[in-house]
C-alpha cells in the first residue's frame, strides 16, 4: 500500500517544498507517501470556477491509480484527532488498497470529485493557505504512522 497525495498547484514557496520533502522522506519503505501535483487551471481564461474545478478534477482523476481508495480534503469533511487518523490509517493498511488524498486548488475540488470519494477529511476548521495545508497534511499522516508504529514522534 502507498499513500498518494494528489494536489492541485505546482508552485509552492520554498519553505513548504522543503518541509514537505523532509516529512516525505521520513515515511517507512512499507508505507511510502508519494506527492504528485496537477496543474491549476489558469484563472485568466474567463472560465467559471466550476469549469476550472472540473478541468482540475479531470487531471486528478487521470493520475489516480485504478482501485485506489479516494479521500478528499474538504472543509465539510470529518474531523479527526491524530489518534483517530492513526486508527483510520490502520484500517487503510488492512484494506491493502493504495490511498489517494485529493487536495484542491484555489477554488477547492469539483463537486463530482467530492461525491465520488470514499471518504472526506478536514484538516482544520480554519481556512488555510494551500502551502500550509499541504505541509500540515503530510505531517498529520506522518504523525499517524508514528502512532501506529509506536515511534516516539507523537507524545500524549
Amino acid at each position: 500500500m502507498q499513500l498518494l497525495l494528489l494536489a492541485v498547484g505546482q508552485r509552492l514557496p520554498a519553505w513548504a517544498d522543503e518541509a514537505t520533502a523532509d516529512l516525505v522522506k521520513r515515511f517507512p519503505p512499507d508505507l511510502p507517501l508519494v506527492l504528485k501535483t496537477a496543474k491549476a487551471e489558469p484563472r485568466t481564461t474567463g472560465k467559471t470556477a466550476a469549469q476550472m474545478m472540473a478541468a482540475e478534477a479531470q487531471r486528478l482523476q487521470d493520475a489516480t491509480p485504478k482501485g485506489a481508495r479516494r479521500v478528499v480534503l474538504d472543509e465539510r469533511g470529518e474531523r479527526q484527532t491524530s489518534v483517530q487518523l492513526a486508527e483510520r490509517l490502520e484500517r487503510w493498511k488492512a484494506d491493502g488498497r493504495d490511498v489517494v488524498l485529493y487536495m484542491g486548488g484555489p477554488d477547492g475540488l469539483a463537486a463530482e470529485l467530492k461525491d465520488a470519494a470514499d471518504e472526506k477529511l478536514r484538516l482544520s476548521d480554519l481556512t488555510l493557505p494551500h502551502a500550509l495545508a499541504r505541509v500540515l497534511l503530510v505531517e498529520a499522516l506522518y504523525r499517524a504512522w508514528s502512532i501506529t508504529a509506536g515511534h516516539p514522534y507523537h507524545r500524549e
